[in-house]
């Protein structure tokens, strides 16, 4: 089993990429749809079923196609990523500022995501593909750095840490939320502002 725990901490810095979530939207949307479909069709199977062995095997069968549904989808969202990351680096990301850390005392509201910090953690606990983590190791950490910009949106996710495929699931997790956040404001208009996710998955056996 894998448990997921979560610290947060804020930061401050610059970036700017709108519309780079409908990417992931639709991938969950499409693979959403197929999930349903079959699901109805293995329920339609299984309630016609009259012998239990037959029945327990089918639904061994539904639970391996949703099983192989889950890495399919995953695969689709690392191409998201990667189209969406390549989307980043043809903007200029130095034409924008964010808050800087000298600017701290003007802040009236930091960005806040809905429900708080907590449901924060819960919503990317659940959107973390943890069968796309790969380590030999018991514990290992990311910092997940990500801009909340004027309209809420989340952009420009980097997450550094020691393990590859922990970083990418990070990232997609961040990229996938689905609410937007509360943007952070000074002077009375919205601004853009820098999280810092550190996030640490612990594997057991």
């Amino acid at each position: 089993m894998r448990t997921l725990f979560i610290c947060l901490a804020c930061f401050i810095s610059s970036l700017y990429l709108s519309q780079q979530k409908e990417e992931f939207r639709l991938v969950k949307n499409y693979y959403n749809q197929h999930r349903n479909m079959l699901n109805k069709e293995f329920k339609k199977k299984f309630d016609a079923e009259s012998n239990t062995v037959k029945k327990t095997a089918i639904k061994g069968d539904f639970l391996f196609f949703m099983k192989k549904m889950d890495s399919i989808e995953n695969n689709a969202l690392i191409g998201a990523l990667v189209k969406v990351r390549n989307l980043e680096d043809l903007r200029s990301i130095n034409s924008l500022k964010a808050i800087s850390s000298e600017k701290l005392p003007d802040i009236e509201k930091v960005a806040d995501y809905p429900g708080g910090l907590n449901s924060l953690r819960q919503e990317v606990a659940n959107l973390l593909y943890v069968d796309g983590v790969y380590s030999q190791e018991k514990t290992i950490k990311t910092d997940v750095a990500f801009m909340v910009e004027k309209d809420g949106s989340v952009s420009n996710v980097h997450a550094q840490g020691d393990n590859f495929t922990f970083n990418r699931q990070a990232e997609i997790a961040l990229y996938s939320l689905a609410e937007k956040f509360s943007p952070a404001v000074i002077k009375g208009d919205p601004a853009i502002y820098r999280f810092t996710l550190p996030l640490t998955l612990t594997i057991t056996d």
